[in-house]
C-alpha cells in the first residue's frame, strides 16, 4: 500500500503541467481518430449549424443526407461553432476537441482550492472528459464554462460571469443553473443589469451572419424541439436518458415525469439556500456546486453517457472536500468503476450489455453521492469547519 502512495506522489501526477499536457494530447488524439475512421457525426450536427443559419435552412429536422439525428442546441451556437465549421472537418473536429479541453483546463484551475485539490480533480475525471471527447460534443467545454462561471462569481467578476452563465445557456440552457448563486452576489442590482445586457447582445448575435425573421422562427423552433427530445427520451431505452427518471422506469417500473423530477430537484435547491448562515463557507458553496453539477444529469432526460463529464466533476468535487470515510472511498470508487468505466473496453461487456445499458445503472453511483451530498448542505455547518486546507497549499 505504502508503495502505491508513494507512486501516485510523482510529479506526473501532482503537478499541473502534466495533466494539462496528458489532456490536450487527449484532445488531440480523438479528434483526429474520430476523423480517420468517420464516427464524427455530433461534428457534422454542429457544422451545420452554422452552415444552415447561413443558409436560413431550418435547424431542427432532420437532414438524412449530412447526418444522423438532429440538432438540439440554440441558434446563439452558430456563432460558437463557426469558425471551426468554416475549416476542413479534419482540422475543425482536432481544433474543436482542443477548444472545449482547454475551456475544462481553464475551469478546473481557477476553482478556488489549493493546486493538489485541482490536480486531483483533473486526474479523477480524465476517462469520463475521454468519453465525451470521443463523441466529439460541447459538454467538456460547457462543463469547463460552468466553472468558470462559478470562479467569477466567487471574486465578483459580474460581467464574467454573465458571460459563462449565458453561453451556457443559449446554447444548452444548462448555464441558467449558476443563477443559484444570485444569492451570493453582492452588487445584485449591477449584475442584473450587465445580465439582462450580455442576454440581449448573445440573443441577437446570429444576427451578424442571417435575419432576424430567420432567428426568431428559430428559438421558437428550438423551444418545440427540446420539448419532443425530452418527450421522445423518456420512451428508448438503452443510449438515452441514463438519468434518475431513466433509473426508476428501467429498474423498478416507476414513470416518473421531467417536470416533477425537475420540480423535487428544484425544492431540495431551496431547502439548502435557506440556510444563510452557511453562505460565508467556501465548503458549503462547492458541495452546492457539486450539487448543481450532479442535478444537470440526475434531473434531465436528454443525457446520454458523454455527458457525464458534467455530474463527474461534481464528484471529484465532492470526493476532495469531505472526510475519507470507507462509505465515502465505496461510494468513489463505485462511481469510477460502474459510471466512468463501465463504457470502457476494461469493464466486461456482457455486465455493460446486459445490466449497465438496459438499466440505466450508470447514473446510481450519481444518485447515491448526490443524495449524500444533499444531506451534508441541509444538516452541516460548515462555518464551524476552517477552509484553509482547500485554499492553500
Amino acid at each position: 500500500m505504502d508503495k502505491i502512495r508513494t507512486f501516485f506522489t510523482l510529479p506526473f501526477f501532482t503537478q499541473r503541467k502534466y495533466i494539462i499536457c496528458l489532456w490536450l494530447i487527449l484532445a488531440f488524439a480523438t479528434g483526429l481518430k474520430q476523423y480517420l475512421i468517420g464516427s464524427y457525426n455530433n461534428y457534422k450536427i454542429f457544422a451545420f449549424v452554422y452552415h444552415h443559419t447561413v443558409q436560413k435552412l431550418p435547424l431542427y429536422v432532420e437532414y438524412p443526407a449530412q447526418y444522423f439525428d438532429s440538432n438540439h442546441y440554440g441558434p446563439f451556437f452558430s456563432i460558437i461553432i463557426g469558425p471551426f465549421a468554416v475549416l476542413p472537418d479534419g482540422v475543425g473536429i482536432v481544433l474543436w476537441n482542443l477548444f472545449n479541453t482547454t475551456l475544462l483546463i481553464f475551469g478546473v484551475f481557477k476553482l478556488p482550492i489549493k493546486e493538489s485539490y485541482k490536480v486531483a480533480i483533473a486526474w479523477i475525471i480524465t476517462n469520463e472528459m475521454i468519453t465525451a471527447l470521443l463523441s466529439v460534443q460541447f459538454n467538456v467545454g460547457l462543463t469547463g464554462l460552468l466553472l468558470l462561471g462559478f470562479g467569477f462569481l466567487e471574486k465578483q467578476k459580474l460581467f464574467y460571469t454573465s458571460l459563462t452563465i449565458l453561453i451556457g445557456f443559449l446554447v444548452k440552457l444548462y448555464g441558467i443553473v449558476l443563477l443559484a448563486f444570485f444569492f451570493f452576489i453582492k452588487q445584485k442590482f449591477k449584475f442584473i443589469g450587465i445580465f439582462a445586457m450580455v442576454a440581449i447582445a448573445f440573443f441577437f448575435a446570429p444576427l451578424l451572419i442571417t435575419n432576424f425573421a430567420f432567428l426568431k422562427t428559430s428559438y421558437v423552433d428550438w423551444f418545440h424541439a427540446l420539448i419532443y427530445k425530452s418527450s421522445f427520451n423518456e420512451s428508448v431505452s438503452d443510449m438515452a436518458n441514463i438519468s434518475f427518471m431513466g433509473f426508476m422506469k428501467k429498474v423498478f417500473g416507476v414513470q416518473i415525469h421531467v417536470l416533477v423530477a425537475v420540480a423535487f430537484g428544484a425544492f431540495m435547491l431551496g431547502l439548502i439556500l435557506l440556510r444563510k448562515s452557511q453562505y460565508d463557507s467556501l465548503t458549503y458553496k462547492l458541495l452546492l456546486l457539486s450539487d448543481l453539477l450532479l442535478c444537470l444529469v440526475l434531473f434531465n432526460t436528454n443525457v446520454e453517457s458523454p455527458t457525464f463529464i458534467i455530474a463527474f466533476v461534481g464528484i471529484g468535487i465532492w470526493f476532495i472536500l469531505v472526510e475519507k470515510s470507507n462509505f465515502n472511498l465505496f461510494l468513489f470508487i463505485f462511481a469510477m468503476i460502474l459510471t466512468s468505466f463501465s463504457p470502457t473496453d476494461i469493464f466486461p461487456k456482457f455486465l455493460r450489455e446486459q445490466y449497465v445499458k438496459p438499466y440505466a445503472l450508470k447514473v446510481l453511483p450519481c444518485i447515491l453521492i448526490w443524495i449524500d451530498i444533499t444531506f451534508r448542505l441541509l444538516t452541516h455547518k460548515f462555518n464551524q469547519i476552517t477552509q484553509k486546507e482547500f485554499q492553500h497549499e
